[in-house]
Order: C-alpha cells, then sequence, then structure tokens
C-alpha cells in the first residue's frame, strides 16, 4: 500500500538526512516502456542527500585518494556502478550547528536543523522553528522544473 496523503514534518526529514552524496536518477527507478525510458535525452539530473545522524567509520567512508580517480571505500562499493557520476565530500565544518550559549545540551535537534539550512536552530519548545530555505529546496526548485515531483523526502 503506498500512502500518497501524508506528509512528513521537516524536522522528521532533516532528522533522515545527513551526508551529502550526489546520485543519478538510477535506472531501476524508470520503467522501461515509460516515456522516459524510450527519450534519447534520458533521465533529469538529480540531487540526493543522505544524513547519517551518529555518524559512519570515515575509515570506511572517505576514500583514500582525492580526484577523479579514488577508490571507492567500503561503504561506497555498493555505488560502484555510479561511480563516474559520485561526488563525495569530506572535511566539512559546520559552524551554524556548534552549542551557543543558551542551547540545551545535546546536538542533535540543533545539528538536523542546520544541516541544510546553513543557519544556527533557536532553542524553541513551540511551533515557532523557522531556518529559512534549504539548499535541497533550492536544488530542487531548478532541477525539478521539468519533473513530475520536483522534491521527495523520505526517512
Amino acid at each position: 500500500m503506498i500512502i500518497t496523503r501524508k506528509a512528513l514534518p521537516r524536522r522528521t526529514v532533516l532528522r533522515g538526512l545527513g551526508t551529502a552524496v550526489a546520485l543519478p536518477l538510477l535506472d531501476g527507478m524508470v520503467p522501461a516502456l515509460t516515456a522516459m525510458g524510450r527519450t534519447a535525452a534520458g533521465p533529469k539530473p538529480r540531487l540526493g542527500v543522505v544524513y547519517v545522524p551518529h555518524g559512519a567509520v570515515m575509515r570506511n567512508w572517505t576514500p583514500e585518494t582525492e580526484g577523479a580517480g579514488f577508490e571507492l571505500s567500503p561503504i561506497l562499493q555498493p555505488l560502484a556502478r555510479f561511480r563516474d557520476r559520485l561526488l563525495v565530500l569530506t572535511g566539512l565544518d559546520h559552524a551554524p550547528a556548534a552549542q551557543m550559549p543558551g542551547d540545551p545540551a545535546g546536538g542533535h535537534g540543533r545539528i538536523t536543523g542546520a544541516f541544510l539550512t546553513g543557519v544556527h536552530a533557536k532553542p524553541t519548545e513551540g511551533a515557532d522553528f523557522e531556518a529559512g530555505r534549504s539548499v535541497d529546496q533550492i536544488a530542487a526548485a531548478e532541477l525539478g522544473r521539468e519533473t513530475q515531483l520536483a522534491s521527495l523526502q523520505v526517512g
């Protein structure tokens, strides 16, 4: 059963996102007999973003070398088919996610709020949460102009 009318709260989505990995539309997602499957133009570019809330074993995530000739790390091995279109970003620091005076202990809420917006989420107990437009939605507005679904959040 596919639920089509259930909206996911933004916080739920941000909680399930994290390490940014740009992926193309996977061939298995396009049925062979659809219009997209038959066109020479092929699928439209997409952005896939993955959040790993409890981190990853970085020696198994990060390729040992930089540049186009990098060897896939153990965690990235399942993406070998898309290696020529894969971008791995590492070593980034996200200052808006840092704890500031007055912030409660524990950073998961603050970190997930800052992850795609670049904004330090203020402590709140109500519905007055606002962090601005997220980078995935900016990309969706541009990349999704010619698609049925500009943005899809799962998690």
